[in-house]
């Protein structure tokens, strides 16, 4: 048993954080491949090494995927002081350089000297697809930078090529990443690119990107949806995230036939950002004007938002309470009440007992009290029959109603004289649970 105690804290040694392992970098000028200033590590890498991500076999290792600025060709370099089969036999290492070749196209050198010779390919290389919009950046050591964002698609030639590299970055900082089938021509990219001047001339740097898919919505519309969203490590913070989503949903609101503009699984990093572009977008709308945002939710804002901004009903609803904030003042406490009395509505308005019902209304709507022989008070167990609407609910349920004889038992603490939508949700957790989970409401 020590043997092996020893055995594992030996091999200990060789298991490596492949985080911190490997290395990235955009590089634009020779002498960057030195600098450790310029390189930039993983935020994940389970998706090649497991939960961990750790590699085992490998001290001092060091993995290093280097990007000329523009065009993303690449370097790919695996270096370590020791492998584990130098010192023991029977132990195999991790295939890195088998795992990482897995998701870098071909074409890439593991050369230093032919990298550097093609920087200066780099002048030719231009950004893909149509410019939508120019902004500029203050930087404080280089002084006003100029950004362009461009619409491409994959029939711009050299585009698929470019998107496979650049692609491998959603591996590193995107915890649930995937490519994508870039052969679909229903996908839209949009591109960030970076001016900067080298020798006298004026170069492009890759600073992020977005995949859009359009859906087909019936009869004749389309209903974008971001796929992913990156901006590379060494220009976040900077704004350029809200520019690119501003600047696409501005493309889009241009497109009749667009219905609205959503996201698949969205982080919360994501919904962070698009509430503050969403904000800004709508605040210029007279249907949010700041004489009208005290006097609530409005059928106007959702036409409004819809119809000049394709955002949708839920999102419309987000950014009115992000934007009635934002001119309600909290210390004052009427203001406060209403602000909170809102909210509220919106939060309880699933559960409330209107006009028509709601799923789990109509189940407790056909549900009446039934005296209990066996209870001498208003106190304790009260029985339910299920008297109507028994054809209208879920196949699973009318099963559980007849075998219970359309009956339904339900402890209460306390005599139940009225109805209320508390009770409903109470009814229709306890009833969900007894029907193996399956929600009702």
């Amino acid at each position: 048993m020590a043997a092996l105690n020893t055995m594992e804290k030996k091999l200990a040694e060789y298991k490596c954080d492949t985080n911190e392992a490997l290395s990235l970098k955009l590089v634009r000028f020779p002498e960057d491949v030195d600098d450790d200033g310029t390189t930039f590590h993983p935020e994940y890498s389970h998706q090649l090494f497991g939960d961990d991500e750790v590699a085992f076999g490998y001290k001092g290792l060091q993995i290093q995927l280097f990007y000329t600025a523009g065009n993303l060709s690449t370097l790919f370099k695996v270096k370590y002081s020791l492998k584990v089969t130098d010192t023991f036999d029977c132990v195999e290492p991790d295939d890195i350089e088998g795992k990482i070749r897995g998701i870098i196209p071909a074409g890439f050198t593991s050369n230093t000297d032919d990298f550097v010779s093609l920087l200066e390919k780099e002048a030719n290389f231009k950004p893909f697809g149509t410019l939508l919009h120019t902004y500029t950046v203050h930087n404080e050591e280089a002084g006003e930078l100029t950004y362009q964002i461009h619409k491409a698609d994959i029939t711009c030639p050299g585009f698929q090529e470019y998107h496979e590299r650049l692609q491998t970055f959603l591996m590193w900082f995107i915890e649930t990443a995937s490519f994508i089938d870039s052969d679909d021509d229903r996908w839209d990219f949009f591109l960030v690119f970076e001016k900067y001047n080298k020798d006298g001339e004026t170069l492009y740097a890759t600073v992020g990107y977005m995949t859009v898919y359009n859906y087909y919505v019936y009869p004749d519309k389309t209903r974008p949806r971001v796929s992913q969203m990156l901006i590379l490590p060494p220009f976040q913070g900077e704004g350029h995230g809200a520019q690119l989503l501003e600047a696409v949903h501005r493309f889009y609101c241009g497109l009749p036939k667009v219905q609205d503009i959503t996201a698949e699984d969205p982080s919360e990093n994501y919904v962070k950002l698009r509430d503050f572009v969403l904000s800004k977008l709508c605040q210029s709308l007279p249907a949010f004007a700041v004489d009208k945002l005290p006097l609530g939710f409005s059928d106007e804002m959702v036409k409004e938002a819809q119809d000049k901004l394709k955002i949708n009903k839920k999102h419309t609803r987000r950014v009115y309470e992000i934007l009635r904030l934002r001119v309600t003042d909290m210390s004052d406490e009427e203001q406060a009440k209403e602000y909170r009395l809102e909210v509220k509505r919106r939060l309880f308005g699933p559960y409330r007992v209107i006009g028509h019902f709601s799923a789990s209304s109509r189940l407790v709507g056909c549900l009446l009290p039934w005296p209990d022989p066996c209870c001498g008070c208003n106190r304790g167990q009260h029985i339910y029959r299920f008297t109507g609407g028994f054809s209208t609910q879920p196949p699973s349920l009318r099963a559980f109603l007849k075998d219970q004889g359309r009956v339904l038992k339900y402890d209460f603490s306390a005599p139940l004289r009225t109805i209320t939508p508390w009770v409903i949700m109470e009814i229709c957790q306890k009833f969900s649970s007894q029907i193996r989970g399956r929600i009702i409401c």
